[in-house]
């Protein structure tokens, strides 16, 4: 019986997800194991291609967040605080300003092909950077425009991989694999902020750069064993050059859902999640030293909890309103991140970060599925180059001028304007029924 499923799931991953029917799905079902609840996180896991493109990724992710985390410490480390943020901005900026370009080629070309192409790039020039930190004193040019490449090849990729995740699940199943890839930033983050820390202080930055390099492999192997549907080329009549690559605007703003979706994702990143980048100054809050173990613990509190609260959209809360899902998620978020800004005992800071974190994501990871399903495949790419424009983007601009404004009052000040205007969102953020719609043309 067991071979009997994973004959049917093989054979629907070799179909794109437009030509499967609920009827293949239904078979797959009756013939495994179990039947799964349509839109869970099981459900999506039971398609063999996504269970292979999630592996690689989750670990690529890891190596990826190991390779984040030691960076900042090691360029203040060699060139200080000032420094750091170069290299931040460097990591960050191209999210900002290339995942238009990522997203318009997503919808032209072979994805597959892309997806391995990127990797190939990023594991090359992650190579590079650790042979220039070898050095006793790295050239701090070469260090910021290496970072400054792969953090390109990043901005390139994500809206790549975005537009892949849809092909490989069955779109009744897509809350479950949006919740997963949610989970999966998060648990990676967790796991590559301790294992980088330890391979740091025990063989050297380089060998950190090394295992993110080798971890691309992984997912380079998970997308080349899967079939990725080609996206439509565009017709004779379709805009080309900057005007395709800024068309996202266009459709998007043909959709009054998906502009609500993404102008909530930028004002939520921008004004909300400032004491996501200014976690240290949070810590002084509670009497937590930020070079402390007890530091750490109060990070992944909070990534444990943005872990929880993106598995729960694909888990307990499947099937249910997403529309009702998104206001719930900023009403709790309101509220958590109002009593953490009050809090100044370290012992309940741990539980209510959990909190923080989980309502945090449930929020982003409903917001993400309303946005996915209404999407087709022409498009995806350029409409979620926008989101990941808005959420990895906008963040470090919120952290920027919101450390000014900590400057002149204090980081309690920053997170109550950041609750209040969750708040408000909740009731901007009334989103309709999320059947797809057509493109428009």
């Amino acid at each position: 019986m067991v071979a009997e499923h994973h004959d049917k799931s093989e054979e629907l991953d070799e179909q794109p997800t437009s030509s499967l029917t609920s009827e293949d799905f239904e078979d797959a079902e009756l013939e495994g194991d179990r039947p799964f609840r349509a839109g869970t996180a099981r459900a999506a896991l039971s398609y063999s291609g996504f269970r292979r493109v999630f592996a690689g990724s989750i670990t690529s992710n890891v190596g990826t967040w190991m390779q984040n985390v030691v960076l900042v410490a090691f360029a203040t480390q060699i060139g200080g605080a000032g420094f750091a943020g170069v290299v931040a901005f460097a990591q960050l900026g191209p999210l900002l300003f290339v995942s238009l370009i990522g997203g318009s080629f997503a919808d032209k070309y072979d994805r597959k092909m892309l997806l391995i192409v990127i990797s190939i790039q990023q594991a090359m020039f992650t190579l590079l950077l650790a042979w220039v930190v070898r050095a006793p004193d790295p050239s701090e040019t070469l260090v910021v425009g290496l970072v400054l490449i792969i953090g390109a090849g990043q901005a390139l990729a994500a809206p790549t991989f975005s537009s892949v995740l849809p092909s490989l699940v069955e779109p009744r199943d897509l809350p479950g694999a949006v919740s997963l890839t949610s989970a999966n930033m998060n648990l990676s983050r967790m796991v590559g902020a301790l294992l980088g820390a330890f391979v740091y202080a025990r063989y050297g930055v380089a060998w950190v750069f090394v295992i993110n390099a080798a971890s691309y492999f992984f997912v380079i192997v998970g997308v080349a064993t899967v079939n990725i549907p080609r996206p439509t080329p565009p017709g004779p009549g379709e805009v080309t050059g900057i005007r395709r690559v800024l068309s996202g605007f266009t459709i998007a703003r043909a959709d009054p859902v998906l502009t609500k979706v993404l102008v909530t994702l930028v004002i939520f990143s921008f004004a909300s999640l400032v004491f996501v980048v200014q976690m240290p100054t949070v810590a002084k809050n509670f009497g937590i030293d930020p070079e402390s173990t007890s530091y750490g613990w109060l990070y992944s509190s909070f990534a444990l909890g943005a872990a929880l609260g993106s598995l729960s959209v694909g888990s307990v809360f499947a099937g249910r309103d997403l529309s009702r899902l998104v206001r719930v998620g900023l009403l709790g978020f309101a509220a958590t991140l109002t009593v953490y800004a009050l809090l100044r005992a370290p012992v309940p800071a741990y539980p209510v970060a959990v909190l923080v974190g989980f309502f945090y994501f449930l929020t982003i990871t409903s917001l993400s599925t309303v946005l996915q399903t209404r999407l087709d495949n022409s498009n995806r790419g350029r409409v979620m180059a926008l989101w990941i424009m808005g959420f990895g983007g906008v963040v470090p601009i919120g952290g920027l001028i919101g450390g000014v404004i900590i400057e002149l009052s204090s980081i309690t000040v920053v997170m109550i304007i950041g609750a209040v205007v969750a708040f408000g969102l909740s009731f901007y953020a009334r989103l309709d029924a999320t059947r797809p719609v057509p493109s428009p043309s």
